[in-house]
């Protein structure tokens, strides 16, 4: 969940996150070296009346600046295209639900079950009890079993939405009349909160999402209820 004032990412809910994470964190020090460097050279030529004329025409300086960008790009492009392919990754998903974005709320399937499913609306302001977030909160949660490969099936009713969720790694449109997929594994506990990355009309900033991660005895006991009700 993120804070006021707060600079970076949100703590990390899945591998993927993680590994996210960790690819921002090599990117981010290769630009502060650059930049760095960069700031250096400029500071150096305006503040020295000293030429050095070995600097003016010389081969070797320019084969350096034109393999060390080649390198730079490769450390930074390698980390990227395997995280790429992790995220495409779907292997043995335990359970599949189905995301469809309405205007405005969200309506989910659990496609492994018969007759479980519902639509999460955002809970009005008024409504909110103490220690609920503004904006944030649904009446219906996104229930998943912790340590689990989920994939999730998003799709859209009338306009283009997307289905985002920080902590876990993911964001992925939802176009009407196309079935998109993504997967994750929620690895710890917890409420995770996202809301529509698509600007999809008057109300596109009241479609929360709230995906709640649990343990699978508690999951099972959940959907044997929500079962029983429906």
């Amino acid at each position: 969940m993120a804070h006021p004032s707060q600079l970076g990412f949100q703590d990390a809910a899945s591998p993927v996150m993680e590994e996210l994470l960790h690819f921002h964190d090599h990117a981010l020090m290769i630009v502060f070296l650059i930049s760095t460097l960069v700031l250096y050279i400029i500071v150096a030529m305006v503040s020295t009346k000293l030429t050095n004329k070995y600097i003016l025409d010389s081969q070797e300086i320019e084969i350096i600046w034109t393999v060390l960008p080649a390198i730079i790009l490769i450390l930074i492009a390698l980390p990227s295209l395997r995280i790429l392919y992790l995220m495409d990754e779907i292997n043995n998903p335990l359970l599949t639900i189905k995301a469809v974005g309405h205007q405005w709320y969200w309506s989910y399937e659990y496609t492994d079950y018969e007759d479980l499913g519902f639509d999460a609306y955002m809970i009005p302001t008024q409504d909110l009890s103490p220690g609920q977030f503004r904006l944030l909160e649904a009446d219906h949660r996104m229930v998943i079993p912790v340590e689990s490969p989920i994939r999730v099936l998003v799709s859209a009713d009338d306009v283009l939405h997307s289905w985002a969720v920080p902590a876990l790694g993911i964001k992925m449109d939802a176009v009407p009349g196309r079935l998109n997929q993504t997967a994750f594994i929620a690895s710890r506990p917890g409420i995770f909160y996202g809301q529509c990355s698509e600007i999809c009309g008057a109300n596109h900033s009241f479609m929360p999402i709230v995906v709640e991660a649990v343990p699978l005895e508690h999951f099972e006991n959940w959907s044997s209820r929500m079962l029983e009700d429906a």
